[in-house]
Order: C-alpha cells, then structure tokens, then sequence
C-alpha cells in the first residue's frame, strides 16, 4: 500500500512542477518573447522591407560577411526557421554553406534575443542556470561569450561548408551545371535555379 501511495504523491507530483515550469513561463519569459517579436517586426517595418533586403544582397557579396552579418539579421529579424529563406538571395553554391552558419547561430542568439529561437530556449537556460546560481555577477559577461563565440564558429562551419561544397561540386562533375546557375542568378533569378531538364 504504501509503495501505490508513494507513486500516486510522486505521479501528481510531476504534473504539480510540470505546471509550475509553466506558469513561470508564461509570466516571465513570455511577455519578453512577444515585446521583443513585436520590435523586431516594429523595426522591420520602419527600416523598410526593400531596405532590409538590399542589406541581404550586400551582405552575401562577401564571404566574411555572408557567414556573419546575413544569418545574424536573419536569424534576429526573420526567426528560426525562417531564416533559411534568406538563402534565396544567393547563389546555388553558397546556399548550403549559408545554412550551416545560419542553423548554427539558432542557439547563441537566444543569450541576447530570445524571440529569435523561443522553442528551443531551453538551450540557452540550461547553460546559464548553472552560472546564474554559482556566480549571478559573471552572467551577463556568459551572454557575451556566447554571442561571440557563435559569431566565430558560423564564420568557421561557413568557410568549411563552402570549401567542401566546392569539393562535391567538382568531385560530381557539376562545374557546367553551377556555372549556368550563376547566370541565371546574375540575370535576376533569385529564387533559385532551374535548368532545363528541371532542378539539379
């Protein structure tokens, strides 16, 4: 009896947490996540969606930039997953390394800007609780390191991604393939490239 007792507390007892987890959720990191989406859309509007977009283009000219300013705006303004779609404005051989970068900075945006990645914030607090309880004086100094420490990998993962992009490219055979996606995309084709037997 005492055993069926003893789950019985312990079964109720999950949901009781559970259902704590929750409301503090719901009155703290909630209110934050809907301001700071509002912004970001607030922002965006000011700005001008032209605007952001040019931004975009500009920053996939480069590839120091490409790896860096672009996931970074796309991931902060358009979230995850819609991140990815900022991929559309460039080339078919820079798509999967921009990926990379972007994917990989889901998690280090959330120090700073939580909305960016909200179902996965987890992440984020999970690292920081830790510190907040030992040392609550180093956790801003935590959020920086690891803003920038994922700035520097989704330079390093992008760089890479696109070396063995390049690779695979070529290993396949695919040089005249890519190259006529090039002209299309230097013709204003920006949604992606289709030849004429269909998608690659």
């Amino acid at each position: 009896m005492d055993a069926i007792t003893w789950f019985a507390e312990h079964f109720i007892g999950l949901f009781n947490k559970s259902a704590e987890s929750l409301m503090g959720l719901i009155t703290g990191i909630l209110p934050l996540l809907i301001v700071l989406l509002t912004a970001m859309y607030a922002v965006t509007t000011w700005i001008g969606e032209e605007r952001v977009t040019r931004a975009v283009q500009w920053a996939g000219k480069y590839a120091i930039t490409r790896y860096s300013i672009m996931p970074i705006i796309a991931v902060i303004i358009l979230t995850n997953p819609m991140a990815y779609t900022f991929g559309r404005f460039l080339p078919e051989k820079y798509k999967p390394a921009f990926y990379d970068s972007a994917v990989s900075f889901v998690h280090p945006v959330t120090a700073f800007f939580p909305h960016a990645n909200a179902g996965e914030l987890f992440v984020w607090a999970g690292v920081a609780e830790g510190v907040r309880q030992i040392a609550p004086e180093s956790y801003a100094r935590l959020a920086v390191l690891y803003f920038i420490v994922g700035i520097i990998v989704i330079i390093i993962r992008g760089y890479l991604t696109q070396w063995i992009t390049r690779i695979l490219i070529n290993r396949g055979g695919h040089q005249e393939t890519f190259k006529r996606f090039d002209e299309m995309y230097e013709a204003g084709q920006i949604q992606g490239a289709k030849s004429e037997g269909g998608v690659l």
